[in-house]
């Protein structure tokens, strides 16, 4: 419990307001868990951090200036370059000299010897809330805190994540459905993951564990976030049916207590196929959508990936939702060094066949593949022919396609998919222009007819306003 009155204003400096400050630069629209759960931690040990959410909230200089420890939380690639790039963490080196800095994450880890080599204290990585409260109690107790950089791998005590001081859920990505705008937020039934796909980064760190949320305290972060406005839920593990009679026991509960509340989770394709008994009651318990790491429809890059499953299996998969009415939201990473042209164009015919335009936000047809340090890609013999150096201020390594043509057409649709979001162009109109762009540089002849408009009124599959799901 943090002191009041007289006690207060001798506290140790370390446990006074502010000291700490936990920094999220993106976190895929949502809330930042990222913030969440290690100032739930932190709490419990005595301390009283605050939060800065870049995302969405101007850079605080008075925060920053307060701070003994900053701990910026990059989960994922996009906010590593936010954060660790030169941008968040210079301007925190150049306002406060004198103050630790912490990198912490998935990303942080598989990126330690770059982020440690510009200044970071420590990088901390895996299970870390624990590790990052030990970490603060040396600095507290006036040790030498030596540069290291680790992964937890040990079950935590979890606390309900603290979100109080974090910004509004309504300054996040909403629930779009039927043409209302519903507030949403992510939570997270487990963490980690049971499989092994190599071009994730969550192998690299956790090898295969998986730990399950307790269902108590995740149902307790449900309540107070539908008491904040929530009224949409997205269950944030990397795969929902890792645990799946937990994931049932929680959508039981979850629609019990609240019957309007809708929610979305993420599923390999191959689970869908394994759990397929379970998404009638999923429907019937307020599944909006499930996305899924598709990846590609070309079994040859499937094979290179590991992804476990095949493009017969997407077929299945598909079918399964449909017949329970739940909406299909499939991923992509189009570009790789296996995928040739003709399956690029394969890519859009099968998407327009199946009805999926409105399920792809745009952004998916332009996903590179990412060969961050520590990936198990770097292990397998099929990368290396297309492999160059690792360039460690991207936290990538970078590789060319053996067709030319792959490499510019991936910088044209990406430009075009930014101008075409910039001026609020339909999907649907950027989606017959991008297929139009590949085409023309596979030498096909293009008909007059083939930028199609949308139609005037279609139903749109539910969707969050943020595009991102990786």
């Amino acid at each position: 419990m943090r002191a009041t009155g007289p006690e207060a204003a001798v506290a140790p400096r370390w446990r006074s307001e502010g000291a700490i400050l936990l920094v999220s630069c993106y976190e895929l629209g949502h809330q930042p868990l990222g913030l969440a759960w290690p100032k739930a931690f932190l709490e419990r040990a005595g301390y009283a951090p605050d939060t800065l959410d870049l995302s969405v909230e101007p850079f605080d200089e008075d925060k920053i200036g307060r701070a003994e420890l900053v701990a910026i939380s990059v989960p994922m690639h996009t906010a590593l370059r936010l954060g660790g790039g030169g941008e968040a963490a210079d301007r925190i080196r150049g306002l406060n000299s004198r103050c630790r800095i912490v990198f912490y994450g998935l990303y942080a880890l598989l990126n330690a010897s770059y982020l440690l080599a510009h200044g970071a204290d420590a990088v901390l990585g895996g299970e870390l809330e624990e590790a990052l409260v030990g970490l603060v109690r040396r600095l507290e107790a006036g040790e030498d805190v030596a540069i290291e950089a680790r992964p937890t791998l040990e079950r935590l005590p979890f606390p309900v994540p603290s979100r109080s001081g974090l910004p509004d859920l309504t300054r996040y990505a909403r629930l779009s459905r039927a043409g209302a705008l519903v507030p949403a937020a992510s939570v997270e039934a487990s963490r980690c993951c049971l499989h092994m796909c190599l071009h994730c980064p969550i192998p690299s760190v956790y090898g295969g564990r998986f730990f399950v949320v307790p269902r108590e305290v995740v149902l307790e972060d449900i309540r107070r976030l539908v008491a904040g406005g929530a009224g949409h839920i997205t269950f944030g593990d990397p795969d929902f049916l890792n645990g799946p009679r937990h994931a049932v026991q929680l959508v039981r509960a979850l629609h019990a207590e609240f019957p309007e509340v809708t929610y979305d989770c993420t599923v390999k394709i191959e689970h869908v196929l394994e759990h397929r008994a379970l998404f009638p009651e999923f429907a019937e318990t307020g599944c909006a959508f499930v996305v899924s790491a598709v990846e590609s429809l070309s079994d040859v890059v499937l094979a290179n990936l590991e992804k476990g499953h095949t493009r017969a299996d997407v077929v299945v998969a598909l079918d399964i939702l449909r017949r329970t009415g739940i909406a299909l939201r499939p991923t992509f990473v189009p570009f790789t060094p296996w995928t040739t042209l003709a399956d690029y164009l394969d890519l859009f015919d099968f998407v327009e066949a199946e009805g999926l335009i409105d399920h792809v936000d745009p952004v998916q047809y332009t996903l590179r593949l990412l060969v961050p340090p520590g990936s198990l890609l770097l292990s397998r013999a099929s990368i290396r022919p297309f492999l160059g150096p690792l360039d460690p201020a991207a936290f990538t390594y970078r590789w060319t396609h053996p067709d030319r043509r792959m490499d510019a057409l991936h910088l044209a649709v990406t430009a075009h998919v930014e101008r075409a979001a910039a001026a609020g162009e339909d999907p649907w109109t950027t989606f017959f222009r991008l297929r139009t762009l590949a085409a023309e540089r596979a030498g096909e002849a293009i008909d007059a007819s083939a930028i199609r408009l949308p139609p005037p009124e279609r139903p749109l599959p539910a969707r969050l306003t943020e595009p991102w799901f990786c």
